[in-house]
């Protein structure tokens, strides 16, 4: 069966592998390897439990042990920040780039290619960015300091998909503090990275980013320093827990970041 995606857009794939995606007609025919990311939360589906499972089963491997040594909650919180991440990524590039998609996006319009190991493949209903695309290069406009029409993108990603995926991980024991402190995480993030790879995207990445974390559903997961240039979440995502002792590095950006080492980006 033919691959039914479309290669992705330049601008966003220079962004970095989570900014960038493909596209598809929306309506057409799922082919292999692509599922609909909406699957994750499906009750009864097994697919989450494969997802949570795999990525148990990786992070044991890394220091030669079983699965059952890495703690489920910890492989579910591991889990659900790398698919947020790659669900906001592309969402705050768009943004930085271009302004807002042209309707709210769903886990049923994203397809995913569910590999472990970085950024999957991930594929975006091609009617929804590519006019969006067009018009944003014709006319020059990105995200700029009108940050309205990015507070509505970020309140229907996270009071849409982004709410879903964590409503999907918390009977893994894991805390709704933990797993929306993974979805600020995740913002700024993908804000940084943005800002690495295209230094004059700077300013509207992380007024996008703002966007996101002044809504609601973060307000209260992190803080930021003085003109915002520190972000520290208010929560762990539990990777440290996966190492043997629980002894492993920390994250850049995390509430237990006190002389302790950082784990490496």
């Amino acid at each position: 069966m033919t691959d039914p995606t479309a290669a992705p857009e330049p601008r966003l794939a220079a962004l970095g592998p989570f900014c960038a995606f493909e596209t598809h007609a929306e309506g057409s025919e799922l082919a292999p390897p692509w599922r609909r990311l909406s699957e994750v939360t499906e009750e009864g589906n097994e697919v989450l439990r494969e997802r949570v499972a795999s990525v148990r089963a990786s992070l044991a491997a890394n220091s030669g042990r079983p699965p059952e040594a890495v703690e489920q909650r910890v492989a579910a919180s591991v889990a659900h920040l790398g698919l947020v991440a790659r669900v906001i990524s592309p969402a705050l590039g768009l943004a930085a780039l271009y302004g807002l998609p042209s309707r709210p996006l769903t886990l049923g319009d994203l397809r995913w290619g569910s590999a472990l190991g970085g950024a999957f493949r991930l594929s975006l209903p091609r009617e929804t960015v590519t006019p969006l695309a067009a018009e944003g290069v014709r006319h020059g406009c990105g995200a700029g300091s009108d940050t309205r029409p990015v507070r509505t993108l970020a309140g229907d990603l996270l009071t849409g998909p982004v709410h879903d995926l964590v409503a999907a991980f918390a009977p893994f024991s894991v805390s709704r503090h933990i797993l929306w402190g993974n979805v600020a995480s995740a913002v700024n993030g993908a804000a940084t990275g943005i800002t690495a790879a295209a230094p004059s995207l700077a300013s509207p990445a992380r007024a996008a980013a703002l966007a996101f974390l002044q809504h609601p559903r973060l307000r209260n997961t992190h803080t930021l320093g003085p003109h915002h240039a520190r972000f520290t979440r208010r929560s762990c995502c539990l990777l440290y827990r996966a190492a043997p002792g629980g002894a492993g590095a920390l994250c850049g950006d995390c509430v237990l970041l006190r002389g302790r080492p950082s784990a490496p980006g």
